[in-house]
Order: structure tokens, then sequence, then C-alpha cells
């Protein structure tokens, strides 16, 4: 007689490298990722960001080649961040026709028609104080910011944007927005929402490409403690409601916990922000000799993966992409 074995051979998976691909249960693709991108006003600027090697501003007249090469990498969307030469108390570059965002939308969908571009609607950037709305009494009045996030989402959709993503974590935002949108004929263009974005320290080199530090105070009025877990259901919760498409945890890595809560409970599109802390880290380990780059960048990809993401937003989007087609 044969003798039941005591313990489980879970091994006989992973015996070769032909075994564990074929029992893999989580994979990365290129049409996962979107790739952030810094455009500043002037001519001829390509001024690598200090703490995110690798990461760039960009102008406007050189743009086009930077999209050239997302393109040729098969990655299918961007997210658009401006960096404006002026700003005022309203943030007034954030909604002009004009605006640096504007401007880089109608330039790429012109030489790139089938690029998705996503665009990243704050007041932040072109504020002079730094905050995410209109300062009332020393702190953001949340309704006042609504109106003028609302004409930034519509001047963004009459640029040529495919995805409205608005990062502000005003109440209502999404609310206020989808009524805009709405109103202006853009029923069609999706919101991409910042549901889940906490007042988190991995902020830091994002701040510095794109000069968006506060200058007064923080931002933990409105965005949200990173102690909290059933807050984000609730947050995620009022922007589904009011008419988010996608939702967005920010940062991602050290809140996986929480990509996984919002993937249980909602069932549209779920989005991790793999954010500049958490990719100058990686790059400085890297730089001096620390880690594998490359093992540990896919590793992490994955990890947010696995945890329920349908996509990711990371500055490590080219490298990934090349990698993966480097392995096909």
């Amino acid at each position: 007689m044969i003798k039941t074995p005591e313990f489980a051979r879970h091994r006989r998976l992973r015996n070769s490298q032909a075994m564990r691909d074929l029992v893999r249960e989580t994979h990365l693709h290129v049409d996962d990722f979107i790739y952030p991108m810094f455009v500043v006003d002037g001519e001829n600027i390509k001024r690598e960001v200090p703490s995110m090697p690798g990461v760039y501003q960009v102008s406007l007249d050189l743009l086009a080649e930077e999209v050239k090469e997302l393109e040729q990498l098969d990655i299918k969307a961007l997210i658009l961040f401006g960096v404006p030469k002026e700003k005022d108390e309203q943030g007034t570059g954030a909604f002009v026709e004009d605006g640096i965002v504007q401007e880089a939308t109608r330039l790429i969908k012109k030489e790139f028609p089938t690029m998705l571009v996503l665009a990243d609607t704050c007041l932040c950037e072109y504020t002079s104080h730094g905050h995410c709305g209109v300062i009332h009494n020393h702190d953001v009045d949340n309704d006042a910011s609504l109106k003028l996030l609302a004409k930034t989402a519509v001047s963004q959709a009459k640029a040529g944007a495919d995805i409205i993503a608005p990062s502000n974590m005003m109440d209502g935002f999404v609310a206020v927005i989808r009524k805009a949108l709405d109103e202006a004929g853009y029923t069609e263009i999706p919101i991409m929402s910042y549901a889940v974005k906490y007042a988190s320290s991995f902020y830091g080199p994002f701040r510095d490409a794109a000069d968006s530090t506060p200058q007064f105070g923080d931002r933990k009025t409105y965005q949200m403690d990173p102690a909290n877990r059933l807050e984000a259901i609730r947050e995620a919760k009022s922007d589904v409601a009011e008419g988010a498409d996608f939702l967005i945890v920010k940062p991602a890595l050290a809140y996986l916990d929480i990509v996984r809560e919002v993937r249980n409970n909602f069932d549209v599109p779920i989005v991790a922000y793999n954010v500049s802390g958490e990719y100058a880290m990686v790059k400085a380990a890297a730089q001096n000799g620390w880690i594998d780059e490359q093992a540990l960048v896919m590793e992490k990809l994955v990890s947010m993966k696995r945890a329920g993401a349908d996509l990711i937003i990371t500055y490590f989007a080219k490298a990934a992409a090349r990698w993966l087609k480097n392995k096909e």
C-alpha cells in the first residue's frame, strides 16, 4: 500500500522557470502603466529633477520628443502636471485657456491622437501659497475652491484631455466637476478621482518637480491621516456616488492594504499611484549599488497589481516597459 504523505509538496510548482511562469497568478503588462510628465513654460528646457533621477521638467517645444518615446514603448497613457511661469492667489494658470497643461494637451492630441492624456486637476502648482485651493482665514475654503476646480476641469476637457484626474481632496469635488463637465457638453469624459489620498511624507520629491510646496502649514485638513483605514472606504464611497469612473489610492507601496480594501469594496477600475518618494528611495539605493533596481521595481509593481490595482501611475513606466519588452 502507498502511504499517504504527511506534508504537501508545494515546491513541485516552483521547480523550473517554465513551471513558475505557468502557474503565476499576477502579471504586469505595459498597458497597466500611466506615466507622469512635468511640463514647464519656456523653450529648450529638459531639466532633471534633483531628487528624482531620470525624471525631467520639459518645455512644450521638447514635449513631442518625450511623448514619442512613450509611444515607441507602447505606453498608452500619461498624466500631465504643469509648472507655470507665474502664480497667484487663485491659481489662475490652472484654468486659463492658454495654461501650460492646456497647451501641452493640445500639442499631444494633435501629434499623438491615440495617446490618452490625463489632466491632473488641482491648484497647488499654480497658487502662490502652494495649497490646493482658495485661502480664507489661513485655511483652504472648500466650496470656493470647488468653483475654480470645476473651471479647471472644463478648460482641460476643452483642450482635449481624455480623462480628468482631480487630486485636490476637497469635499464634493467629484460631484461639482461632474456637473460642470456635463453642463459644458463633456458627458463622455471620465473622472479618475484621487479618492484616497493620504497626507504622506512620500510626496517630497514631487513638490520639487511641480514646485508645489505649501508656503505655510500643511495639507492635513484636506488630505487623509495615514493611520486611517475605514476613512478610505468612506472617501471612495462618496466619490463613486458622485460619479467617479476610476479610484486612485495614493501613495501605493506603504498603503497596499488600502488598495486591497478599495478593490474589495468597489467594482470600478482601481489605480495605485507609485509616488515620487517611493521612486526616489529606489533610485538612491540603486545608485549606491545596494539593490538590483530592475528586480526590485518589478517586484513592487507586481505587489500593487496583486493588491488589486488595475492600473499604476509610476515614474518607472518607461523602464518597466523596456524590461517587459526585453523579457518578451
